[in-house]
């Protein structure tokens, strides 16, 4: 007899060491649900497929084993499927626009959500946010859109659906994707109460702190370790017409100083471009965040998703310990997933 999704997960869990919660199981229970509703025909499926959820929405507090969950469930489906970072997903809408803007009066979005259906039938967007309020304008017709072509969606996040883009500018005009959201998805919250990425098997080892010369003679031996026999070259980007350069580039380990990534006009497209590039990323010279340098603090929540999506290992030299680390007060909910990506990131059990 095959196995449920539940005994597949209590498998993984007991392979990988892991422990198991109540609250994991009963997202796993939703989870097997949401894919018995979209995937497994029945008659009953049948009646009820026009209102049935084609979306599973799942958030929750940093380091609770979001990402973890919604891994194990998409690589085990057998259906064409694309996991993309939400920021790459809106790039890559923004770019078929531009590439397509002679096409008549066809509906750029029906253009683009077509494309996508020959290619996918299920989308995971890992820890989704709205920040950018061109996004934002355009989501609630893009999903509906994506629901009403059967193309289901997987989403993790720190924030529930209602509070999406909160505060954000013309906020009104982005409540009908709430609307759509609350429809068409299963919405979870995921509550555990420890932080896995900070607990004793996930020691920092990478992270070197304060700015002396102490940390930074840690970071240049750890940096020869891991770039020797490399051969070191300058790397010159080309990201639509700008060039980004990495002075210090040894066959994918790279070294960069926190300014040079976050102190010039730099977006997700171009963290993207450096990324693929990279294998291991030094990043020097990690400031305390405040009112006045929040956009830096922006870009580098940006920076470290990406890095995280990716699965890129770093090492870093910072002004101050990880838990000791100061946001700008806009920034404070989101800097805190930040902080906790920068624990495994930086950990001996996140490597090449």
């Amino acid at each position: 007899m095959p196995k449920t999704l539940e005994e597949k997960f209590r498998s993984f869990c007991n392979l990988k060491n892991l422990e198991i919660n109540k609250d994991q199981i009963t997202t796993i229970q939703i989870l097997e649900n949401f894919y018995n509703e979209n995937f497994h025909f029945s008659i009953l499926n049948f009646f009820k497929k026009k209102n049935h959820k084609k979306g599973f929405y799942l958030y929750g507090g940093v380091g609770v084993g979001k990402t973890m969950i919604l891994d194990f469930f998409y690589d085990l489906i057998p259906e064409k499927k694309l996991r993309l970072h939400f920021n790459e997903f809106m790039l890559n809408f923004h770019n078929f626009v531009h590439e397509n803007k002679n096409k008549g009066n066809e509906n750029i979005v029906n253009l683009f959500v077509k494309n996508l259906k020959s290619k996918v039938s299920i989308i995971y967007f890992d820890e989704f946010q709205v920040t950018n309020i061109v996004d934002a304008m355009i989501l609630g017709q893009l999903f509906n859109n994506m629901f009403n072509e059967n193309i289901k969606i997987i989403i993790t996040s720190n924030t529930m659906i209602s509070e999406l883009y909160k505060d954000g500018l013309q906020r009104d005009q982005f409540k009908p994707f709430i609307e759509i959201m609350k429809q068409k998805t299963f919405e979870h919250e995921l509550v555990i109460d420890d932080d896995y990425r900070k607990s004793k098997e996930n020691q920092n080892n990478r992270y070197f702190f304060p700015l002396n010369k102490e940390s930074n003679f840690q970071m240049n031996k750890f940096f020869r370790i891991i770039s020797k026999d490399r051969k070191k070259t300058t790397q010159i980007l080309d990201i639509k017409g700008r060039e980004f350069l990495i002075k210090e580039f040894y066959e994918g380990v790279v070294r960069l100083t926190f300014n040079e990534l976050c102190n010039e006009n730099l977006g997700a497209e171009d963290y993207i471009e450096i990324v693929k590039v990279s294998k291991f990323i030094f990043i020097d010279q990690l400031p305390q965040f405040d009112d006045i340098n929040s956009n830096q603090q922006h870009r580098f929540i940006t920076l470290i998703d990406i890095i995280y999506d990716k699965k890129i290992p770093i090492a870093v030299t910072a002004e101050k310990n990880l838990n000791e680390l100061t946001s700008s007060k806009s920034l404070k909910k989101p800097f805190k997933r930040t902080i906790s990506r920068l624990y495994e990131l930086t950990s001996s059990n996140f490597n090449l």
